[in-house]
């Protein structure tokens, strides 16, 4: 061989070498990035524009890697319905439990046990129904027996596609059937309050644009930390009525496992729903007006989120199955109540 083809040929093997390292790198380098989607619910938004950027410096000096967090919102049912049908969400928060054992029903998408993968239900915050009413209560609004008088304009979202419009219903008729006496006297209470709906909203945040920014309704059935955003978005111009019962939402989170799995993606997902129970994630959580399930800041947003007689689902209806089942399927309790409207 030649001194000239020995050094063509050291050479041609250097490009090579040189080649291999650069595709390796470009390899680990498309590794270490990562995206996750989070399908959520109507009125998170705030919550998690501020939760992921955390966890995702949180992350990086963790692990040194990269992650791009997505985020999908919708009413917690058609969103459960997304991803039964191929939205590649790695990981759900949606407003209801009922919602979440939908995605295991319809295709095994995540286990039958996922509550018993995270603390709390896997539930890492909590909230409750209020009332939101004009500026100074101009009717004088007080309590869920006051949306069904006469003349009143209620405005709450559709419960056959919102988990929030599910919360709202579960509350008024717990609170009928305590002050009345019978599931008859709920049914007819509830059914009276729908009469007064103009309008179903398909989410939460539909509803609450055409409360505030179209200035329809006397009053808005609301998730609370949604009620405290249009008062600190909209000033002086609405007031928060906290009623004498309402119940205890429990939002759950868990990832997707079929996409997970699929995507590779399970050790981030996983680990972005874990730090939902940190002491920054919790404190995030208190600050977008959620009920943080940790005592130590439960006390810090003690002002924001005063204490309240609240129900569960499970001492009240049986769970979410059977008050899925008992109200909302086809046929059931708000369908033969809003289909005589």
């Amino acid at each position: 061989m030649t001194s000239r083809t020995a050094f063509i040929s050291r050479r041609a093997l250097t490009l090579a070498a040189a080649a291999v390292l650069s595709g390796a790198a470009f390899v680990a380098s498309a590794q270490q990035a990562v995206t996750l989607l989070n399908v959520s619910y109507d009125p998170t938004r705030e919550l998690y524009t501020e939760f992921n950027a955390a966890f995702v410096k949180h992350w990086k000096a963790k692990t040194g890697q990269d992650v791009t967090i997505k985020q999908s919102h919708g009413g917690s049912g058609k969103q459960a319905r997304a991803v039964i049908d191929g939205l590649e969400a790695d990981v759900v928060t949606l407003a209801l439990a009922g919602d979440v054992d939908a995605i295991h029903n319809n295709g095994g998408w995540i286990p039958a046990d996922w509550q018993k993968r995270l603390p709390h239900n896997a539930s890492p915050y909590t909230s409750t129904i209020v009332l939101v009413v004009r500026q100074g209560n101009p009717k004088g609004i007080k309590d869920w027996d006051d949306l069904i008088k006469p003349g009143i304009s209620v405005i709450t979202p559709n419960p056959k596609t919102s988990g929030g419009a599910r919360w709202n219903y579960l509350a008024a008729w717990e609170f009928a059937k305590r002050k009345f006496g019978s599931e008859a006297q709920a049914k007819d209470f509830v059914g009276k309050l729908y009469a007064n709906v103009p309008v179903l909203d398909s989410g939460a945040r539909g509803s609450s644009i055409t409360f505030a920014q179209r200035g329809q309704g006397d009053v808005f059935i609301s998730w609370e930390n949604e009620a405290h955003l249009l008062e600190k978005e909209f000033g002086g111009k609405v007031d928060i009525i906290y009623p004498s019962l309402s119940i205890l939402a429990e939002p759950p989170v868990t990832v997707v496992d079929k996409n997970v799995d699929k995507k590779g993606t399970r050790a981030v997902a996983t680990a972005y729903l874990e730090y939902l129970y940190t002491d920054e994630g919790q404190d995030i959580a208190g600050k977008n007006f959620y009920r943080p399930i940790s005592e130590k800041f439960q006390a810090k947003y003690v002002k924001q989120l005063p204490k309240l007689k609240l129900f569960t689902i499970d001492e009240a209806f049986g769970g979410w199955s059977k008050a899925a089942k008992d109200h909302f399927a086809d046929g059931g309790f708000f369908d033969q109540i809003y289909l005589k409207k």
